[in-house]
């Protein structure tokens, strides 16, 4: 399904999905992709651990991702594209599903616009689950960035990739360009976390390669009320690398949650 929005003065179409439970009384919880991810790369994940908390999902494409509306040919993200992404798309998203009070659940680059928006609308989430989020540039994520361009320009990537995105070139270049730009070297948004006031579960890989444990650790410094679970052999993307372990843990999070309001 297809949905139009206004942004920016023109007309855009968010390519998103519901999974999970069918009536429309129960919680929603929905999902925001990694910089390279889309509707058809989360595959089941969603809709499994939906089904495990009796929620409805709500799994969506930003633009430029899936068979969202690409990038313009001539346009460059800027150093607050997720800050956009926070206070611009998602809202417009929810108001026009009629969707109040969701659970979050993002994925690295999905994982700090979740956290912009509860800083900024705290009172409209249910609760954050963030995981392999980022907060601030590190010399690691620069370095593996690095190797994913070379892997899409010579190594089978872009290949691999076209089969989740209709504009494969808007999808990869629209996130590796502005991370690698001298802009965003010193992007953060440490500052922003301070106004979270809704529960937060953050998960974070050992061996993760694009972020080390200081982007959850330094979450809780500014929240000590988040939750922060380290999970071992495993890498930037626990719901691939160890879903059984993550899916566990969000309910247990949820579950206690739910049985205390």
């Amino acid at each position: 399904m297809h949905l139009p929005i206004d942004w920016r003065g023109r007309e855009i179409h968010i390519e998103y999905q519901w999974v999970g439970e069918t009536d429309a009384d129960t919680p929603v919880m929905v999902f925001l992709h990694e910089g390279l991810g889309s509707v058809a790369l989360w595959k089941t994940f969603p809709d499994l651990l939906c089904r495990r908390l009796k929620m409805r999902g709500l799994v969506y494409s930003r633009p430029g991702y899936g068979q969202s509306t690409p990038r313009a040919k001539d346009e460059r993200w800027d150093a607050d594209f997720m800050h956009r992404q926070a206070f611009d798309i998602l809202p417009a998203l929810l108001s026009q599903l009629n969707i109040d009070q969701p659970w979050l659940f993002g994925h690295s680059d999905g994982g700090s616009i979740s956290l912009l928006f509860a800083s900024h609308y705290s009172e409209r989430c249910a609760g954050l689950i963030v995981v392999a989020p980022h907060i601030m540039v590190e010399d690691i994520s620069i370095t593996s960035i690095l190797l994913a361009r070379d892997a899409y320009l010579h190594q089978g990537l872009r290949e691999r990739l076209a089969r989740y995105h209709d504009d494969v070139d808007s999808a990869f270049f629209g996130w590796n360009d502005i991370w690698l730009s001298p802009a965003f070297r010193h992007w953060s948004i440490q500052a922003d976390l301070k106004n979270i006031r809704c529960p937060l579960l953050a998960v974070q890989g050992e061996d993760d390669e694009y972020g080390t444990m200081e982007q959850v650790y330094g979450i809780q410094r500014i929240l000590p009320h988040a939750v922060v679970i380290p999970v071992a052999d495993c890498g930037h993307s626990p719901h691939r690398d160890q879903p059984q372990l993550l899916t566990e843990a969000v309910v247990q999070f949820v579950s206690a949650l739910r049985t205390t309001c």
